[in-house]
């Protein structure tokens, strides 16, 4: 072969692997940047619906389906609330009976495909809780962002950004709480919800981004009667939350905020949702520097940013060691190095995201404390 044409032999070799590997970044990277709103996250596995009793369903005997607590479960055209698992109940080998709560869509047949989700809902407030509230639109960085308003009579406002994997269904599992307490509930849908505009790449930023949208909603607040805010995120929303407690033009007016499994470390979850859903471990290296060059996030986990030291925010930390997609080792540190601030209340068996929904009274409870200084 003569050397010009092995030098294009070559090239042509270096790029065509060059391509690949650039190709199966994105791939990777798209498991986790392109998560849809609602879709449960990949360590929820599907059960299957075997039988059905007054107020008992039996379901598929797994890990997921034994997690004490109140869960929703879903399936196509089915949205439920069950319980936590029934003593006693006659039950074979491979299922496991709990309590059903209620059923709100679709109907619970034997047969029936189902997950569990933290969202124990699937419509609004009026509909699902009975409770008074206003669809509306907030003036936000890309356009419009549809939020649902719940009254109250305090002039401090809860504002509330759900997760990965979700949408602003799942925190009206605390609406009933807030709204006994008499706290003014703003549920807001960010860039890439549905209703909300999209954004440019069509990529989520775990919370780099997206926090300028819980911004406009704490202007949004302050426009219509809140003398301060209290944030309450979970999972990218906390990080969207931690973001605007030391962003904000407006930060002064947040006067707490509560972060339930934040993300401190993109790289850590990209990583994680991505093995999840099958990526090969080979390819999670190029899917983090394939997220990098799509978003341009940088590389430097939180704790290592000026976050921390320029937290000025009383701050309550829900989070579990039992975490795969959002570790809760750099919420114990975040803890450790700012005492002064931040309190940290583990939550032993809980998934990413699901703090309430293993021990909804004790999560309610720590949460009264938290906020009762701040009303």
């Amino acid at each position: 072969m003569r050397p010009v044409t092995a030098t294009a032999a070559a090239v042509t070799s270096i790029l065509g692997v060059g391509a690949a590997a650039v190709a199966a970044g994105r791939y990777a990277s798209d498991a986790a940047l392109k998560a849809t709103p609602g879709r449960p996250l990949p360590a929820d596995r599907r059960l299957t619906v075997h039988a059905t009793a007054a107020g008992q369903v039996t379901l598929t005997r797994s890990f997921s389906a034994l997690r004490p607590g109140t869960w929703g479960i879903a399936g196509s055209g089915i949205h439920a609330v069950v319980g936590p698992v029934v003593d006693g109940a006659s039950e074979g080998a491979d299922t496991v009976v709990r309590r059903l709560e209620s059923v709100g869509q679709g109907i619970l047949e034997p047969g029936v495909k189902v997950r569990l989700t933290p969202a124990l809902y699937g419509g609004d407030p009026g509909s699902d809780l009975g409770l008074d509230h206003q669809e509306v639109e907030i003036p936000g960085e890309l356009g419009p962002l549809p939020a649902w308003y719940v009254p109250g009579a305090r002039d401090t406002w809860i504002i509330t950004a759900h997760g990965l994997g979700a949408t602003r269904a799942h925190p009206m599992n605390l609406m009933p709480f807030l709204h006994q307490q008499r706290f003014p509930v703003l549920d807001l849908a960010y860039r890439g919800d549905p209703g909300a505009p999209r954004p440019a790449d069509g990529l989520g930023h775990f919370g780099a981004s997206e926090w300028r949208d819980l911004d406009a909603a704490l202007r949004y607040a302050l426009r219509y009667g809140a003398r301060n805010v209290i944030l309450h995120g979970w999972s990218t929303g906390a990080t969207m939350a931690l973001y605007a407690a030391v962003e904000s033009p407006l930060r002064d007016r947040i006067s707490g905020i509560v972060l339930d499994s934040p993300v401190l470390d993109w790289q850590v979850t990209l990583r994680a949702l991505a093995a999840a859903r099958g990526v090969p471990a080979a390819l999670l290296p190029l899917a983090v520097r394939a997220a990098q060059g799509r978003t341009g996030m940088g590389a430097t986990p939180v704790l290592e940013t000026s976050v921390p030291a320029s937290l000025r925010t009383p701050t309550l930390i829900l989070h579990g060691p039992d975490d795969t997609i959002a570790p809760w080792g750099p919420s114990r540190e975040l803890a450790a190095r700012r005492a002064d601030l931040v309190s940290l209340h583990a939550v032993p068996q809980a998934p990413h995201a699901s703090m309430w929904n293993v021990g909804p009274a004790r999560y309610e409870e720590t949460l009264r404390r938290f906020l009762t200084p701040l009303m």
